[in-house]
């Protein structure tokens, strides 16, 4: 059954750690009765549920952040992008993803477009396209640092956010380990370092991050990432969680940039799943052809109501 929810999909996900970590790994494994790894896993599938046949619209506003009056704010007009986006599981075990995300307004950007294919295997690394519609060219996007002329920033649509902040699976390029256990928003969490083994470490932004998790929900609260000299850069935020679909999610996210003091905040205007959404959208095609990928579009409005 379709459903319109207004909602915000928190696929993913790192953590600010702004306390001192007073109780041992051992207590918080007698505990939780789960290892960090086991909670990530359970993190990993929950996050996969809302990448399964989902069709979204989202809000993305970007802007320089100062504090006034104890309050977060923009300090400059900001920027807001409103995209469409389209994502299916495929591969072994539907453990795999496949995404595609257009921007609808400003005009100026209208038909900018991203396609990313990510693996769960380790061994196989996640595929993300650009289009510039400006140009009309494709362009591999890297996370990693790279002089190859043919790769593009990693960041999304000029946000704060990544491609390897919206990463799932690859478990194994990580070790985990609990820091702490206690409450937070009136919730259970526990405190999971997560830092990439030297083979996923020269391909990361990150040194490390930092997570609390919700322990009943399995959802992420909030992150902080640190990078390779284990200095804070960017941490990230959750809002309201509820229930939608059967499924955990937060109401929007926000990613800040503690280095250029910017901001992004994430808002998914609305979520509809069990959408039928044919792997032959999800392809360079949509990003380069208009009229291929606004049929697709169209009916996946139309089943949407």
């Amino acid at each position: 059954m379709n459903r319109l929810l207004l909602t915000t999909n928190c696929s993913l996900v790192f953590v600010v750690l702004s306390v001192f970590l007073s109780l041992s790994s051992l207590q918080v494994y007698a505990e939780t009765d789960l290892s960090a790894r086991e909670i990530m896993e359970k993190v990993d599938e929950e996050r996969r549920k809302s990448t399964d046949s989902a069709f979204t619209r989202m809000k993305l506003t970007t802007c320089k952040y100062g504090i006034s009056g104890g309050k977060i704010k923009c300090a400059e007009k900001a920027r807001i992008k409103l995209v469409e986006s389209a994502q299916i599981n495929t591969g072994e075990n539907n453990k795999d993803t496949k995404s595609i995300a257009i921007i609808l307004q400003p005009s100026s950007e209208k038909g900018i477009g991203m396609l990313s294919y990510s693996y769960d295997d380790s061994d196989r690394d996640n595929e993300t396209w650009l289009y510039l519609s400006a140009l009309g060219k494709v362009k591999r996007i890297s996370v990693r640092n790279s002089d190859d002329e043919e790769t593009e920033s990693a960041s999304i649509f000029g946000t704060e956010m990544t491609t390897e902040d919206q990463e799932t699976g690859k478990l194994d390029d990580y070790t985990y380990e609990l820091l702490d256990q206690g409450e937070f928003r009136g919730r259970e969490v526990a405190v999971i370092e997560s830092t990439p083994k030297p083979h996923r470490l020269s391909k990361s932004s990150y040194g490390k991050t930092q997570s609390w998790i919700d322990t009943e929900r399995f959802i992420t609260l909030k992150v902080r990432m640190f990078d390779k000299y284990n200095n804070p850069i960017k941490k990230l935020e959750v809002g309201k969680v509820e229930k939608i679909n059967d499924i955990w999610m937060g109401r929007s996210l926000t990613f800040f940039n503690t280095v250029s003091n910017r901001l992004t905040n994430m808002k998914l205007e609305a979520i509809n799943f069990d959408m039928d959404i044919k792997e032959d959208f999800l392809t360079q095609r949509a990003l380069t052809d208009q009229a291929f990928r606004e049929k697709f579009l169209k009916d996946l409005r139309k089943q949407a109501k």
